[in-house]
């Protein structure tokens, strides 16, 4: 917990999977002795009935084994570039799919590292917006805990019409004093409607 699993050695790592030992032997020495044995580069290929047939191991622990190896392979396929955010249409690419059709007005904030890069898309509110009652807190509570270069506000028009209000206007110039002061930088507020939006930015509103 102190060092993290990254001060592990391989075996370790294994033998928190395997997690209890065997008569004569702890969880590390059965770790070892399947490292030994059938190698860390071959395990993921390696039949579950030939792990199990490991003195000490069974089929318990195979299936742990197995089963932490698929998360590991399943992360390695799904792990892709995160999308970059270039100007107001990358921006609202991220978001149009999702918030065209809804019958709700959602607020939400798209979070990005130093590269422009999405880490996150929060929904912040659900409903009828409700400005007064809108806080920083609520929205900055995310990037802040993951570490934020900027922010992207968002929030769909349900009558599909993205023309910003005076309201959304005002939103946008507080949040982004709040982000000033907080280090975040607000870039900017998109209004989604059916199909279209509406950069703040853009327009030198925002």
């Amino acid at each position: 917990m102190s060092l993290g699993p990254g001060a592990l050695s391989d075996a370790e790592l294994l033998a928190l999977v395997i997690n209890t030992g065997a008569p004569g032997e702890t969880a590390l020495d059965l770790a070892r002795r399947l490292l030994a044995t059938v190698g860390l580069k071959n395990l993921i290929n390696c039949p579950v009935e030939e792990i199990s047939a490991l003195h000490g191991i069974g089929p318990a622990k195979a299936a742990r084994i197995q089963a932490a190896l698929e998360l590991g392979r399943r992360l390695g396929q799904n792990s892709q570039p995160r999308p970059v955010v270039r100007g107001p249409k990358d921006a609202a690419d991220q978001v149009m799919g999702s918030m065209r059709h809804l019958e709700q007005e959602n607020f939400r904030i798209l979070v990005l590292n130093t590269k422009n890069q999405v880490m996150a898309c929060e929904l912040i509110s659900v409903g009828g917006l409700n400005f007064a009652s809108l806080t920083p807190r609520d929205v900055f509570k995310g990037p802040l805990r993951r570490g934020a270069a900027s922010i992207i506000l968002c929030h769909n028009h349900p009558s599909g019409d993205p023309t910003p209000s005076n309201e959304d206007v005002e939103i946008t110039r507080r949040i982004q004093e709040a982000g000033r002061l907080l280090g975040i930088e607000v870039l900017d507020h998109l209004v989604i409607g059916e199909n279209c939006y509406v950069s703040l930015r853009e327009r030198g509103l925002a």
